[in-house]
């Protein structure tokens, strides 16, 4: 399976970013992803896609007893063991579908800007609710249906080279996105808010907080970043296994 993060190129760009630098107190989403969690003492964790390991980390610090992270990317995982290490965090190469998903074993499942790569959504879904505890709690943020329903995933510019605006295509048609990141060809997966919610309470979860990412306003000083205030560009979600 082609992972665009393997890349050299890619992963070069990528490791530039300011949440690769410093971590999820560079990154936008953290001051609203960050209170969705439960009290993770004593708890078991699940983090799929897990990149640098930043959140696998934060599990620890909070003391839980056993943290797991996956990734697809061997660069990402190789990232991630030099950077967020603790005794209770394993690391493994593998993708969120092909994860064995063990019933009953983990407090929380969380997921970080990797489900919109999954093209058959729902069934991470089924999978993350068998393989959580009763009582377990699965957190994810992912890209906002209106981000990847937009025409390239880029704004249309002003001659003077300025966001104009965003522009939304097919946005109800589902599937395969091709965009430009980073100075790559990446491919994504579009789900419509509707497949994404109504997935979950099909699979047996409750919903305990849906949330649009919204940048902190000590973030609004870095350049373009009030441009993050015109469209959606995270969706964040907390559901219950009832």
């Amino acid at each position: 399976m082609k992972n665009e993060y393997d890349d050299e190129k890619f992963f070069k760009e990528y490791a530039k970013m300011p949440r690769s630098r410093d971590g999820l107190n560079a990154a936008g989403e953290w001051s609203q992803l960050k209170p969705l969690f439960p009290p993770l003492q004593g708890k078991s964790v699940l983090d799929l896609g897990c990149g640098y390991g930043w959140h696998c980390a934060f599990a620890a610090r909070q003391g839980a007893s056993r943290v797991l992270g996956l990734d697809l990317s061997r660069k990402m995982i190789g990232e991630a063991r030099a950077r967020n290490t603790a005794e209770q965090i394993e690391y493994r190469v593998c993708g969120i579908e092909e994860y064995e998903y063990p019933k009953n074993t983990w407090d929380c499942v969380v997921s970080n800007l990797a489900l919109h790569y999954i093209e058959n959504i729902e069934r991470v879904f089924q999978k993350v609710y068998q393989t959580l505890k009763p009582d377990g709690v699965f957190i994810f943020n992912m890209e906002h249906p209106v981000f990847t329903a937009g025409v390239g995933q880029d704004w249309i510019y002003t001659k003077a080279g300025t966001p104009q605006y965003w522009p939304v295509d097919n946005y109800f048609v589902p599937g395969e996105r091709s965009t430009h990141f980073l100075g790559c060809d990446v491919v994504k997966q579009h789900h419509t808010l509707t497949q994404i919610l109504m997935g979950l309470l099909h699979n047996g979860f409750g919903l305990e907080a849906v949330e649009e990412a919204k940048p902190p306003k000590e973030m609004m000083c870095i350049p373009g970043m009030s441009d993050e205030l015109r469209r959606p560009m995270m969706l964040l979600v907390k559901a219950g296994r009832k």
